[in-house]
């Protein structure tokens, strides 16, 4: 999962700082993904090394607002359009959360690149042919386990990408956008609930 590029197309909505970040990630993945504060800290300076964020100045509160850069918009950008590589399927899911709930992302156009890049991964699978001279040995078999694997995963994600077009046909354009929470998140941990006595 691109922890990454989902930051920017975050703050590609506007300014934002670390727990804020954690919140909209949160919220943006319906609560299934969580990131370490940490992890977004390490995640910024890194983007900001690259260019990519700028950090301001802390507010009277503390808070340090991070803000994206032209050069972070269009890697945003880029990973909105490009799709993901296959070996990580957990960044398909997020990315297409991500998109549907970003004011102003086509969800839709980045459903249909990662469609016509899976559909193509497929077809690559069904016509490999095993490049070894020994059909039926050990090696073969070996190749077929693998191979069949990784088609049947390809299918997998036909399959899903499939469900996940017909679940974003059902809302208008933009129905599941999100502007960026007023609401400013405390820092800390969330209090325990108290059990009944």
């Amino acid at each position: 999962m691109s922890v990454r590029h989902g930051l920017l197309a975050i703050l590609d909505q506007g300014p934002c700082y670390g727990y804020q970040l954690r919140t909209e990630f949160a919220r943006r993945t319906g609560g299934t993904r969580t990131l370490n504060v940490g992890q977004i800290y390490n995640t910024l300076e890194r983007l900001e090394r690259d260019g990519l964020v700028e950090r301001g100045e802390p507010d009277a509160q503390g808070h340090v607002y991070w803000s994206i850069t032209p050069a972070g918009r269009e890697a945003a950008q880029l990973w909105l359009e490009t799709p993901v590589d296959p070996s990580d399927r957990d960044a398909l899911a997020v990315k297409l959360a991500l998109a549907a709930t970003l004011p102003g992302v086509d969800a839709g156009a980045v459903l249909r690149a990662e469609r016509e890049a899976v559909d193509a991964r497929i077809e690559g699978l069904r016509a490999a042919v095993y490049p070894g001279s020994e059909q039926e040995g050990p090696e073969r078999v070996a190749w077929s386990l693998i191979s069949d694997a990784l088609l049947f995963s390809a299918e997998a994600d036909a399959r899903w990408l499939a469900h996940a077009e017909e679940r974003l046909a059902a809302h208008p354009d933009h129905a599941l956008a999100l502007d960026l929470s007023t609401e400013r998140p405390k820092r800390g941990r969330p209090a325990r609930p108290v059990a009944a006595v």
